[in-house]
């Protein structure tokens, strides 16, 4: 079974909201709901999968390498999808960590690109597909 939902702090939630809605669909995301005190996406057509809510934080401070969330990864069906999230991380200005390209240290097939997106939040989109 996949997993219902992940929750996601965010320390302004109408910054992180307009991020958000701009990034998720080129993730095959949809808006779910969203009101004052949280917002969803869930994937796109009704596709089964996990939807993810983002809640307002009482304090900032993710870190990727402490206890909690590590990073959030995005499977896609094709490796130009990748491409096409990285395009749009590197002209939103966030960190790039790795650029599109295979990574045969995981299972193959494994293309995927890594960026710092909103809040400092690890984000990959990853494609399982040779092509």
């Amino acid at each position: 079974m996949p997993l219902g939902h992940l929750g996601v702090n965010v320390t302004d939630p109408n910054a992180a909201r307009a991020y958000y809605d701009e990034l998720m669909p080129l993730l095959n995301y949809e808006r779910y709901l969203g009101d004052d005190t949280q917002f969803a996406y869930r994937p796109a057509q009704g596709k089964i999968g996990t939807h993810l809510f983002f809640y307002p934080a009482p304090t900032p401070g993710y870190a990727a390498d402490r206890a909690g969330l590590q990073h959030l990864a995005f499977m896609l069906p094709t490796r130009a999808a990748v491409r096409t999230v990285h395009d749009w991380a590197r002209a939103h200005g966030d960190e790039i960590v790795h650029p599109p390209q295979e990574f045969p240290q995981y299972p193959p097939p494994y293309y995927a690109t890594f960026w710092i997106g909103y809040d400092g939040v690890l984000l990959e989109a990853v494609c399982h597909k040779d092509a």
